[in-house]
């Protein structure tokens, strides 16, 4: 792995926490000093700083005039989101907390969770309607022990029917009830007629702190006596790059000479997990895996080679398990984002990416953590506030020049999942693995529908710290 220009250390030190609560509690910091950390912050790192005028390096004629402009908001998070550069286009990803105690522990994989992932789709019903279906259980979670299934349909939070502007406060509770129904889709395989009708059940959840292992399942299949390894990973997280890597070791042990890897469910995460990820599969030592491009005042101050990051065989020592494959399945959903992108996006140019299934979601763009202290690291950090920013910072670019996809990846095989058979994840006959297995089998490509899939408007990510997001350890 290249050397980072420095890393944020993001190691939970308990002790060090309750001082940090302690003095918040005695000399808490003004809303102007956090300001101050705001602007500072996004002044030197933001990727969109040389479109918003207010970030400029000449933006105040002296002090005087920069304590008023930060005294004009009345809050960190006004301050933030007046900077951000067209957030309903551009940057749509970036975002401040107030507590980066719980961003720490969501990056090391630990969340407030019920184990039910999520997802939220727009009804033909209802131009505001929507309804949430569930992609997998996590095992030993409330979900599990209430007997939550995968392809369980609810329509409802407490009695509430789900609509675009009410399902973010009804699913952001620690404890919340899922109202179920029965989904039918008449038929017929263009949703313009489905329905779902209530059935009268419902289930209470409770989030519970959990470290969720992103390695969801792992099989082989045989499929035309070809040994096809198939993998349903579900975040980009750094703690269980190990974890993966014993997976592909699992894979060359069984002679896999194909993968099936199922990001459809994956919101991205960590840019060295995504390299080594990516190395494991194509293996293309020392060639380039992408490169990043900052804002101008920074990308000055950096060389080529810094900016660029390359395939690897190892992991800070530890050799990778690689199967130098010329080709790979992927398999994704709306909910497919960040750093499952960067692993399409990156390894296109150098081997077949089958990508099945619906287009992703569209980011690019990676962030880091910065803190309030000199060098915006954890270490040094104001003990007076928790507050702390995860802005975009820069953009991947693959080898052959290909960014900026707005609108998401678009597959080669345009499938939607089957809300009223969803089918067992690792199941030969579920609806994407099964395509997917044809290919290999025959070598066919199954035509692409001819229907628009219902809209996913959001899910379990949304109510996570990172959301959608990548994030690089520089």
């Amino acid at each position: 792995m290249k050397k980072s220009i420095f890393k944020l250390f993001l190691i939970v030190i308990p002790l060090l926490f309750v001082g940090c609560f302690e003095d918040i509690d005695d000399n808490p910091a003004s809303v102007k000093d956090i300001n101050d950390f705001v602007w500072r912050g996004l002044n030197y790192y933001y990727l969109y700083k040389d479109e918003v005028n207010d970030l400029q390096n000449d933006r105040f004629i002296n002090e005087v005039e920069y304590n008023a402009f930060l005294n004009s908001f009345n809050s960190p998070e006004a301050l933030f989101n007046h900077l951000r550069y067209e957030p309903e286009t551009i940057d749509k990803f970036s975002w401040i907390t107030n507590d980066y105690i719980a961003l720490e522990a969501f990056l090391n994989g630990t969340t407030q969770n019920n184990g039910m992932d999520f997802g939220l789709v727009e009804r033909q019903t209802g131009a505001s309607d929507i309804f949430g279906y569930v992609g997998y259980v996590l095992p030993n979670s409330s979900a599990a022990n209430q007997g939550v299934q995968r392809g369980d349909i609810f329509y409802a939070i407490n009695g509430t029917p789900l609509n675009r502007g009410n399902y973010q406060s009804l699913l952001s509770g620690n404890t919340y009830t899922i109202n179920l129904g029965t989904y039918d889709d008449n038929g017929t395989p263009e949703p313009s007629d489905d329905s779902i009708t209530p059935n009268g059940q419902s289930i209470t959840l409770t989030k519970s702190p959990y470290t969720e292992n992103p390695i969801f399942k792992r099989d082989v299949f045989n499929v035309a006596g070809r040994n096809v390894g198939y993998l349903v990973y579900n975040g980009f997280t750094r703690d269980f790059d190990s974890q993966l890597n014993d997976t592909f070791g699992y894979f060359l042990g069984n002679n896999v000479q194909d993968l099936v890897l199922d990001l459809r469910y994956n919101p991205g995460g960590s840019v060295n997990t995504a390299i080594l990820l990516s190395s494991m599969i194509a293996g293309r030592n020392g060639e380039v895996f992408n490169t990043e491009e900052w804002n101008s005042d920074i990308q000055a101050q950096l060389s080529p080679e810094s900016t660029t990051n390359r395939f690897t065989n190892n992991d800070d020592g530890t050799p990778l398990n690689i199967l130098n494959l010329n080709r790979v399945y992927i398999l994704t959903t709306k909910r497919s984002a960040s750093a499952s992108e960067l692993v399409i996006n990156c390894l296109r140019p150098y081997l077949d990416v089958v990508q099945i299934g619906t287009s992703t979601t569209g980011k690019y763009q990676a962030s880091i953590t910065l803190y309030d202290s000199p060098d915006f690291r954890r270490s040094g950090a104001n003990p007076s506030h928790l507050y702390a920013m995860q802005p975009l910072v820069l953009k991947s670019v693959n080898v052959a020049g290909v960014t900026d996809y707005f609108n998401g990846l678009d597959p080669d095989i345009l499938v939607s999942e089957n809300y009223a058979n969803m089918g067992a994840l690792g199941d030969e006959n579920e609806l994407l693995l099964s395509v997917a297995l044809q290919h290999i089998e025959d070598n066919s490509r199954i035509a692409s529908q001819t229907f628009e899939p219902l809209k996913i408007i959001g899910s379990k990510s949304d109510f996570t710290p990172l959301q959608d997001n990548m994030y690089v350890e520089k």
